[in-house]
C-alpha cells in the first residue's frame, strides 16, 4: 500500500528579530553619542522587508535609521549601568595623563575615543582636556574636544541618574574640580617638606602681599 508523503510546508511568517530596544529607550551610538529610540518600523528595500530602529538625536537634529540586525555590529548600546557610572567618576578624579606627542597624533586619539561609544574612554578625555583657571587657556582645537565630549558624558549620566543638563555638569565639574584641589595641596605639602625654607618664604611673602 502506498504511502502518501506529506509536503513541507514553508512558513511564509518570517522571523522577527527579538528586539533589544523599545520606543522610548535611550540608546548610546559611537558617532552621535546619546539617541532616543523614537519607533520602530518595518522599511521596504530592494523588494526586502527590513526592521530598522528610528533614533532621534536631538542635539543634532537628527535622525538616524538602523537595521535591527546590526545593532550589535553597529556598536549601538543601551545607557552604561551603574557599575560603569561610577568607574566612569573614579576616572575622573585620576590624574590627567597627557602625552608628549604631537598635538595632531594626541587629537586623532581624542577623536577616537568620543566616537568608540566607551563612556569610560569618553570620561578620559573630559578628565584629560579639563582646565582649571589656575591652568593654561586651552587651544581652539582643544576647547572643541573638550566641549564635545563633556557634552556626550553629561547627556548621557543625565539619562543614567535622571538629572536635568546643569545638574550633571555641576556634579562633573565639581568632581574634577576637588580633585585637582587635592591634588595641589598635596604637590603642595610634599615641596614644602622637601624644602621646608623656600616653602616657608613664599608663606610669608604670601602672608604680606595679602596684608598690604
Amino acid at each position: 500500500m502506498a504511502t502518501k508523503k506529506k509536503k513541507a510546508t514553508k512558513n511564509s511568517t518570517s522571523k522577527k528579530t527579538k528586539l533589544e530596544f523599545k520606543a522610548g529607550d535611550f540608546i548610546v551610538y559611537p558617532a552621535h553619542g546619546m539617541g532616543k529610540v523614537v519607533a520602530v518600523d518595518t522599511e521596504t528595500i530592494a523588494e526586502m522587508e527590513l526592521e530598522v530602529y528610528v533614533i532621534l538625536f536631538e542635539q543634532d537634529k537628527m535622525t538616524l535609521r538602523v537595521p535591527t540586525l546590526k545593532t550589535e555590529s553597529s556598536g549601538m548600546r543601551g545607557l552604561a549601568n551603574d557599575m560603569v557610572l561610577k568607574d566612569a567618576f573614579t576616572t575622573l578624579k585620576g590624574r590627567p595623563r597627557i602625552k608628549r606627542t604631537m598635538w595632531s597624533r594626541r587629537a586623532q586619539e581624542y577623536e577616537g575615543k568620543i566616537n568608540s561609544g566607551d563612556l569610560l574612554l569618553l570620561t578620559e578625555v573630559v578628565r584629560d582636556l579639563y582646565r582649571t583657571e589656575e591652568q593654561p587657556e586651552q587651544s581652539y582645537s582643544e576647547r572643541q574636544l573638550y566641549e564635545r565630549a563633556i557634552d556626550r558624558m553629561v547627556r548621557e549620566v543625565s539619562a543614567i541618574m535622571n538629572l536635568d543638563h546643569g545638574q550633571t555638569m555641576d556634579k562633573i565639574i565639581g568632581t574634577l574640580s576637588a580633585a585637582r584641589a587635592k591634588a595641589a595641596a598635596k604637590a603642595a605639602a610634599k615641596f614644602a617638606a622637601e624644602n621646608p625654607e623656600l616653602a616657608a618664604a613664599e608663606a610669608q611673602a604670601a602672608k604680606d602681599a595679602a596684608e598690604e
